[in-house]
């Protein structure tokens, strides 16, 4: 055996007590993560027992040069899946020397939000459906296509079964059971109707911890499409033609649409939804517009509809809801690429803290 599947196959937890964290944080481009790694000198359990840290922000976009130094925040731990043992992945946000969040820290102002008297009450949960694309590496192409052609239309694509109509399985399954032993609250994978397009679910969650779970998820399958040699892509509109595309469905409910007589107060929420349907829309992740074209179960980005059972509305609810006459509703406007951070703390806000 060589040096090197000597030192693969070690394992730190059995030979010290020392741990590596793993800092993680969204780069400038509000979607590229970055991380490093740091040595501890013991298990921790607790982010405010972490050490802040700091990177050169004007490598990632979000800094100047004269005074690049900015500081990593941790805000939530999850195991490590690649090193195991007792070492960790660690979720920070960033801000500036002088402690002040800096413009891409979008989980600061959702903090804020989800702290509010008012939505504590509610006690928020949400369920987000992430969709995604596996590219070939050289060429950008989705995995399992073939070069420069197309392979047959769709249909036996979504949840499908076989060498010709799933792509990129084993990215997929290894992600899963990853994000398990890191103790996100992944619910679940599927194949989605377009071949080399995934989705995994987180939730339900409450608050800002499905926005965690969420980013380390896109964290840990990153890593994993790095070590397969495949390029993960959140594009909302990776294909064009007719070609189903990628969205984040956030999934929504509250104490009170939980509770006998939800179906009401999911209808009103809607309504305030719609008031505001503008302001979300530009919010819900860049390029979305080739995304809403009222096609490919998409509501037209100009136009606000919601229904029991539609998935061509912005606005879904379950027929399940509709029949107990309380439960949750589906925001089918969020992109692939949307924050989590911005997208949960403004359905909270527009449904429980804005006035019309």
């Amino acid at each position: 055996m060589s040096l090197l599947s000597d030192l693969i196959n070690l394992n730190l937890s059995n030979t010290t007590e020392k741990v590596i964290a793993e800092y993680i944080w969204v780069g400038g481009s509000g979607m590229d993560m970055r991380s490093k790694a740091r040595t501890l000198s013991g298990p921790v359990n607790d982010p405010s027992k972490l050490p802040k840290w700091n990177y050169d922000g004007s490598s990632t976009g979000q800094a100047p040069g004269a005074d690049s130094e900015v500081l990593l925040y941790p805000q939530a731990i999850f195991k490590d899946p690649f090193r195991r043992g007792k070492n960790i992945l660690v979720m920070c946000d960033t801000y500036t020397a002088a402690g002040e969040p800096i413009p891409t820290n979008k989980r600061y102002n959702a903090a804020k939000i989800f702290n509010h008297p008012d939505v504590l009450a509610e006690e928020p949960w949400y369920g987000i459906e992430q969709e995604y694309t596996l590219l070939q590496k050289d060429v950008k192409w989705p995995l399992g296509w073939p070069i420069g052609g197309f392979p047959g239309p769709q249909g036996p694509y979504y949840c499908g079964i076989g060498a010709d109509k799933a792509f990129g399985r084993d990215i997929v399954n290894s992600h899963f059971e990853a994000c398990l032993y890191a103790g996100i609250n992944i619910t679940g994978i599927n194949g989605e109707v377009m071949p080399a397009q995934w989705e995994f679910q987180i939730g339900p969650s409450a608050g800002i911890s499905a926005c965690d779970d969420l980013w380390v998820a896109r964290y840990i399958l990153e890593r994993i499409t790095e070590i397969a040699g495949v390029v993960l892509s959140f594009d909302p509109r990776p294909i064009k033609g007719d070609w189903n595309c990628a969205g984040a469905h956030t999934n929504f409910s509250t104490k009170s649409m939980r509770n006998d007589g939800g179906y009401e107060v999911i209808k009103k929420a809607i309504t305030k939804l719609e008031k505001r349907h503008k302001e979300h829309i530009a919010a819900y992740g860049e390029g979305n517009e080739r995304r809403l074209t009222g096609k490919h179960e998409t509501a037209d980005i100009n136009t606000f509809i919601w229904g029991v059972a539609n998935r061509g509305a912005s606005i879904r609810v379950g027929r399940d809801t509709e029949k107990a006459g309380k439960g949750y509703f589906e925001d089918r406007r969020p992109a692939s690429n949307m924050d989590p951070y911005v997208v949960t703390s403004m359905i909270a806000e527009t449904t429980l803290l804005w006035k019309p």
